[in-house]
């Protein structure tokens, strides 16, 4: 078989599995690249997932979920009701990065907070590339929502930026995070998730 034929195939079989589960997983909203600078400080980004807000300081942003930052390590710390997923097959709560593919939802195991760990092993982080956290937050219905959000570290763990996210609308409904950024359009699938809003 020619490689040609070989990568039509995988690509049918990719779009048809997307597919799958954007039926699914039909209330998605995906925040688009956003490309938001995580500063190297003690606060460092808050964000409120479902409604796009961002600040540099929990009493400054309402509602917020997440909070990347750190000095010269990239923590997350977490609301209440928040947490992140540990990768599956690992036991460290630092073992942040999930990678791709992974399913979000109420059987993976969350914590408060953690951080980023450079290494090889399943679940850490590596210099000048981009990995993906999963989280849980409380939205505005009051009700437990599963997303993912792609962070990108430069040539130190201080040199890092939000890149895109994603969250189920649907309160405990699980969220698959996607290969690469741009790959719904690659695929020609970006019907099938909602743009988030901005407030």
């Amino acid at each position: 078989m020619s490689i040609s034929n070989r990568l039509n195939k995988h690509f049918v079989a990719a779009t048809a599995a997307v597919a799958v589960a954007g039926v699914a997983n039909a209330a998605v909203v995906y925040s688009g690249i956003v490309n938001l600078t995580i500063p190297a400080n003690v606060d460092g980004l808050y964000m409120n997932v479902e409604t796009g807000a961002t600040g540099t300081s929990g009493t400054g942003t309402a509602g917020w979920d997440i909070n990347p930052y750190g000095t010269t390590s990239l923590a997350l710390y977490a609301a209440t009701g928040t947490g992140y997923m540990r990768a599956a097959g690992t036991t460290s709560t630092s073992r942040t990065n999930i990678g791709n593919n992974a399913v979000v939802g109420a059987s993976a195991f969350f914590y408060g907070s953690s951080n980023a760990i450079i290494g090889t092993s399943v679940g850490q982080w590596a210099f000048n590339s981009t990995g993906t956290i999963g989280f849980k937050f409380l939205a505005a219905d009051g009700l437990t929502h599963y997303g993912w959000a792609r962070i990108a570290i430069g040539a130190s763990l201080a040199s890092r930026t939000l890149v895109d996210y994603a969250f189920e609308s649907t309160a405990g409904a699980s969220i698959t995070t996607l290969p690469a950024p741009g790959a719904i359009a690659l695929l020609g699938l970006a019907g099938l998730v909602a743009r988030r809003r901005r407030a």
